[in-house]
């Protein structure tokens, strides 16, 4: 029981090189270009992390933890951040190289203001919530920054990615929520909820591919100029 919450990690870290069975679209080098962007991921999201559990939005059980921490963050929590931009990154690389048509790029503008728009709402509605109001605010300025400041153009196959990646996102968080890994204070979120998943986790979850997707997207930009 102590090891449930590394093991999971562990078995997401699984999924790009499951991928990486199909030769053709995403060798090892492919795995490599994800791996610097997840770490930076990885930085940046614990940050958000460390504020959540700081302000008791939500708290960790520890039968379910080795007992390692930084910052009042468990090792897991660290490692789990770096495994879910690791899988969504592999994810996003198998889908370009496997459907690389891109024609409907010119609609994402249009849903990325759907979803400023939804942020906003729930802002709006939810901002004396913690949990609520960090995942959106953190949400809503990464949408701001791609769609508006940033000039690479990739969020058609970003939101491709996401709706892909909801597929583990709820194995994974339905068995966390339920056993329960991490635990939730009812009165941090708006208290929608499937299977016990807070709706605010879609959108982190969100933040959190689309962070790594930008960093994944500059990176190698940079390789190509």
């Amino acid at each position: 029981m102590t090891y449930t919450f590394f093991i999971l990690n562990f078995l997401i870290l699984l999924i790009p090189f499951f991928l990486m069975l199909d030769g053709k679209v995403n060798g090892v080098e492919k795995i490599k270009t994800i791996i610097l962007p997840s770490f930076i991921v990885t930085f940046i999201v614990s940050e958000v992390a460390v504020f959540l559990t700081g302000v008791k939005a939500w708290s960790f059980n520890v039968a379910y933890l080795v007992g390692a921490s930084y910052r009042g963050l468990p090792l897991e929590e660290y490692l789990f951040i770096f495994s879910f931009s690791f899988a969504g990154l592999g994810i996003y690389n198998y889908l370009n190289a496997k459907f690389p048509n891109n024609d409907l790029q010119k609609y994402s503008l249009a849903v990325s203001n759907l979803m400023i728009g939804i942020g906003i709402a729930f802002l709006f509605f939810g901002h004396t919530k913690w949990y609520t109001l960090i995942v959106f605010a953190f949400l809503l300025l990464l949408l701001f920054g791609v769609e508006y400041i940033n000039r690479l153009r990739f969020m058609y196959r970003f939101y491709r990615a996401f709706l892909v990646m909801l597929l583990p996102f709820y194995g994974i968080y339905i068995y966390m929520c339920n056993l329960p890994i991490i635990q939730y204070d009812e009165n941090q979120h708006v208290k929608i909820t499937l299977a016990k998943v807070p709706l605010e986790n879609h959108f982190l979850m969100m933040s959190t591919l689309l962070l790594g997707v930008y960093v994944f997207e500059f990176f190698k930009s940079r390789r190509q100029a």
